[in-house]
């Protein structure tokens, strides 16, 4: 019996130690995901009014896989992250607005290179809602 209570003891100490972690893992997960998830709509919200100027039927597309997104944000989201979250997609659409901006009016290889970058983070964020 005494072994049956070292043992038992043993995990019970294993399960104490390893819940925070546990825990802590599981939060940065969800913060992980809601930061993509934000990102992504930001990054589709600058498509969006990309799209506008050059693509308009285009533009109705990326508005419907925004909203999606939208939808996966307010999913995870807790009421203390709307700040976060709020920056999140300002600082994405910001930076994805520049980088469509050098793809369209820039020259040679950095329009070229935005337009790679640019396509590579809306396959990111797409292949998310597939």
């Amino acid at each position: 019996m005494c072994g049956l209570q070292t043992l038992s003891r043993a995990l019970a100490l294993t399960l104490a130690l390893s819940s925070p972690a546990a825990v802590w893992a599981e939060t940065h997960v969800a913060e992980d995901q809601l930061q993509f998830f934000a990102t992504c709509t930001g990054r589709l919200s600058a498509l969006m009014e990309h799209q506008w100027m050059f693509d308009g039927p285009a533009s109705d597309l990326t508005k419907d896989r925004r909203d999606a997104m939208l939808s996966l944000v307010e999913a995870v989201a807790l009421p203390d992250d709307s700040q976060r979250v709020l920056l999140w997609r300002v600082e994405a659409k910001h930076a994805q607005a520049a980088l469509l901006q050098q793809a369209a009016f820039g020259g040679g290889t950095a329009a070229q290179t935005a337009q790679r970058i640019s396509d590579g983070l809306m396959q990111d964020c797409t292949a998310a809602l597939s």
